[in-house]
């Protein structure tokens, strides 16, 4: 990935009528594609845009997160947003059981569409989406999967390393996502816990993300798994007494790829003092990469094709203009955050649908990550049998 470096951010192209950005969701991640909206043309060369329409079920509340966020109006109606002529983009935030109605009837209606992950809540409605952007597609609609974490500048400067072979050959990898906030027991139930609304719990919520980061990282696809999920607490406080919870609280898998390395993958909501930590361990036979999320500007490398007497672990501050995203930003040494992230992935799904160049990750590529999850279900519920991944 070479790095994008801006020009001139608010030039855009003069011949053409601004695209106008419709998002369905004012929540978590309706603020942090907000914010990624209304900053992306101040750093990075895109083509001219409109914050449009944010759409959310609450009137007063979209209609407040609408002014502070930087939308020119709020709509709670998804539908009549999208028979709109002046809306080209939908950016959906909404929970996983909407992504399937709103993303195919957005693509059938001739919008581009970037969609949260993980892409659905069920593998069928992942399939259906997937053949609608792959029609849509004919007619020159993109259509994105938003895992965020490509962007992260550390992670993308690995894959870099990697496909130059700085690592040789890939054996095996760790990922694990930590997470904390369900530790408390009485914490109190919210629709990420129902499986009817959320699909599964961390499995698709945070094992998604690290599933695709090897999938991103190595270039490589997944041949068969072994999962097991498990629920701590099984039980929480809801407004009219306790509701049983119906998702997992933590799952594990073993990965095979077909590449021959293995993967290993934790994740858990309930592990004590991590916050957000996603760290990904990349071994090969001529080195080896440490990320943690929580320490997003570094990356660990180490060179084994050095003389032994060389060789540990050494710590790259990804903050140089050379390294992917950075130009665009602050001097030398400055940090960046999380929400920057959304940022780049907003500046990459502009500048694809400008080109009509097929962003990645595809719908397909979030159609495979669904595939492994459900494969690593299947696994669970068979005490952790072998399970061949759909299409191998």
């Amino acid at each position: 990935m070479t790095s994008p470096t801006p020009t001139n951010p608010h030039t855009g192209d003069p011949g053409k009528t601004p695209l106008g950005v419709a998002a369905i969701g004012y929540a978590f991640m309706g603020k942090a594609h907000s914010n990624a909206w209304r900053n992306v043309d101040s750093f990075f060369d895109v083509p001219a845009f409109e914050q449009k329409v944010l759409v959310g079920r609450d009137p007063d509340q979209v209609a407040e997160a609408a002014a502070r966020y930087g939308w020119a109006e709020s709509a709670t109606d998804w539908r009549s947003v999208l028979e709109r002529d002046d809306i080209h983009i939908v950016d959906i935030c909404a929970p996983g059981w909407m992504h399937a109605e709103i993303a195919i009837a957005a693509l059938e209606a001739g919008k581009h569409v970037l969609v949260e992950k993980p892409l659905a809540n069920t593998l069928a409605e992942a399939e259906a989406m997937t053949d609608a952007a792959r029609a849509a597609r004919a007619h020159g609609i993109q259509s994105m999967t938003g895992f965020n974490y490509r962007r992260v500048p550390a992670l993308a400067l690995a894959k870099e390393l990697i496909a130059e072979g700085r690592l040789g050959t890939i054996r095996h990898v760790r990922a694990a996502y930590l997470q904390d906030w369900l530790t408390d027991p009485d914490s109190p139930m919210t629709w990420r816990l129902n499986k009817e609304s959320a699909g599964s719990g961390a499995l698709g919520d945070i094992a998604s993300h690290a599933i695709d980061q090897v999938l991103f990282l190595l270039g490589d696809s997944v041949t068969e798994v072994s999962g097991r999920l498990h629920t701590f607490v099984d039980s929480r406080p809801g407004p009219h007494g306790p509701e049983p919870v119906t998702v997992d609280d933590a799952a594990w898998a073993t990965l095979t790829l077909a590449s021959g390395a293995l993967a290993s993958v934790e994740v858990s909501r309930m592990a004590t003092g991590r916050k957000n930590s996603l760290t990904m361990e990349i071994y090969g036979d001529k080195g080896s990469l440490l990320f943690d999320l929580e320490t997003l500007n570094e990356l660990g490398f180490m060179d084994a094709t050095v003389p032994v007497r060389e060789q540990g672990f050494r710590r790259i501050l990804v903050n140089e203009p050379e390294h992917p995203y950075m130009a665009a930003w602050w001097p030398q040494g400055h940090v960046i955050g999380w929400e920057h992230t959304f940022t780049h992935q907003i500046r990459d799904f502009l500048t694809a649908i400008n080109t009509g160049t097929p962003p990645s990750p595809s719908f397909e590529e979030g159609l495979a990550v669904q595939q492994i999850l459900a494969a690593i279900e299947e696994s669970a519920d068979a005490k952790s049998a072998i399970i061949q991944v759909a299409g191998h």
